[in-house]
């Protein structure tokens, strides 16, 4: 993730952040990069952070990036966390029992599961971590404290496409889920309509991607999209349209679509790719990135019933106040 070119992209995203101002975990905070953009996320309204670490480290650290720790900021120690029995207690009820409290105690003890059981209680409204761990820890703390939301098996993240032509994209899943099936594909795509609308406020148009246009090729990989297309429409949001299979271009261009799908609200109008699996998704929007000059924002998680982001252990400071800055939007 990079620092936008053309400013107005993310202006929306840090209006609606600002109009909320919600509060952020940060697990990680005695990271001089987290705590940096932390502060800088409170100066500018953007978020009220909540920083879980040693309190003396993350002064330091917030020193050494140059930064004045506010007064007003709370810093969680963690050496001597608070409401660990009644987190204990409320996790042992998240996993519907089978667990006994002193392993409850124990695992909630840790900063990752004590961030996401702070944000599954109404402590915080999202969280933010990765700076310092693997994305599957990530993914596991918020899957078994926050849970995914209703109707959602599936986690998966978004990339935010900016193009040259002005055009701005969502493209999914880029990141975590390496072959989906078909339920998980749908999965993929309702989260990421839902993404798009919580961040942008569009109406979303979502692209179920394939070799393939309305039956211009048969294989068992085509038949696969075709499935996943059905599934996301059963489960769809009420405002979100989606079709498929249908090639990228017929997706995104519109002489194209008159051709090949005339019929289909989606093509030549599409804001969101859906692509069939992690080879795909990845390939494709690095090659858009590095071979059209596009902008690409992300990963971003999606799915869980309360914001999470997952960060990039090379991230700098700017890249984590975005990403401080998309999870506030999405509250």
């Amino acid at each position: 993730m990079t620092t936008a070119k053309q400013a107005g992209l993310f202006d929306p995203l840090l209006e609606k952040a600002r109009e909320k101002q919600p509060r952020i975990v940060l697990p990680e905070a005695d990271q001089v990069k987290m705590v940096t953009a932390g502060i800088r996320a409170f100066k500018d309204g953007v978020a009220t952070p909540i920083l879980l670490g040693n309190p003396e480290q993350i002064r330091k650290a917030a020193e050494e990036g140059g930064e004045k720790m506010p007064e007003s900021l709370r810093i969680i120690d963690s050496a001597e966390l608070p409401d660990i029995e009644r987190y204990a207690e409320q996790y042992t009820r998240i996993r519907g029992g089978g667990i006994s409290p002193r392993v409850a105690a124990r695992l909630v003890k840790r900063p990752l599961f004590y961030s996401g059981m702070l944000v599954a209680t109404g402590g915080a409204d999202g969280m933010i971590a990765g700076f310092t761990c693997p994305t599957a820890r990530v993914c596991e703390a918020a899957g078994l404290t926050i849970g995914l939301k209703e109707g959602t098996e599936t986690p998966s993240s978004f990339f935010i496409m900016e193009m040259p032509d002005g055009r701005t994209c969502l493209f999914a899943d880029c990141a975590l889920n390496i072959a989906p099936d078909p339920e998980q594909l749908a999965d993929i795509a309702v989260s990421t309509g839902r993404s798009a609308r919580a961040l942008f406020g569009w109406t979303p148009v979502i692209a179920m991607l394939s070799f393939s246009t309305r039956g211009s090729a048969s294989h068992e990989l085509v038949d696969h999209v075709v499935e996943a297309t059905k599934a996301a429409q059963r489960k769809a949001d009420p405002d979100m349209v989606i079709d498929g299979e249908m090639q990228a271009d017929t997706a995104l261009v519109e002489s194209v679509a008159a051709k090949k799908a005339p019929d289909s609200a989606v093509a030549g109008r599409a804001n969101i790719l859906i692509f069939p699996d992690l080879n795909s998704a990845n390939i494709a929007y690095k090659l858009v990135q590095r071979l059209a000059g596009a902008g690409a924002y992300g990963p971003f998680l999606q799915g869980y019933d309360k914001p999470v982001c997952d960060l990039s252990r090379g991230a700098t400071v700017d890249d984590i106040f975005m990403a401080i800055a998309v999870t506030a939007a999405q509250v």
